[in-house]
């Protein structure tokens, strides 16, 4: 399979990982559109959430509550949103949860993906 996601959970491509369990990761997105973008990817390929086991739907949804409240704090943002794409607007074809932590409508320049790596982990 050539699926970049599974190819990060196999640890053949780098990825700035900020939370892993037995089920899932968390990883800074490797083209942000926020400080803080974060994906929350299934280990196990599913290609959409029609094909995910309702449980780990569920599990997916409270790694994003633990991890969200962090973001906020870490990248000083006024709240976030959670967003997946389905279809032709899914870039890569395994699913995965946008946290993207937001300003109230206003555009922040984008801090060096480094820092906001070393941010998030420490407060991790």
């Amino acid at each position: 399979m050539d699926c970049l996601f599974c190819k990060i959970v196999k640890g053949e491509v780098e990825s700035k990982k900020i939370y892993e369990d037995e089920q899932v990761m968390a990883i800074l997105d490797a083209y942000p559109n926020v400080n803080g973008h974060t994906l929350i990817i299934p280990k196990k390929h599913y290609e959409d959430f029609l094909a995910m086991p309702e449980e780990l739907v569920g599990h997916i949804h409270e790694v994003a509550k633990k991890i969200s409240p962090i973001l906020i704090k870490e990248m000083d943002a006024e709240c976030f949103s959670l967003r997946v794409n389905y279809g032709t607007t899914q870039a890569i074809k395994h699913f995965h949860l946008h946290l993207l932590p937001n300003y109230d409508g206003q555009k922040r320049p984008l801090m060096d993906k480094d820092k906001v790596y070393e941010a998030i982990k420490k407060a991790m």
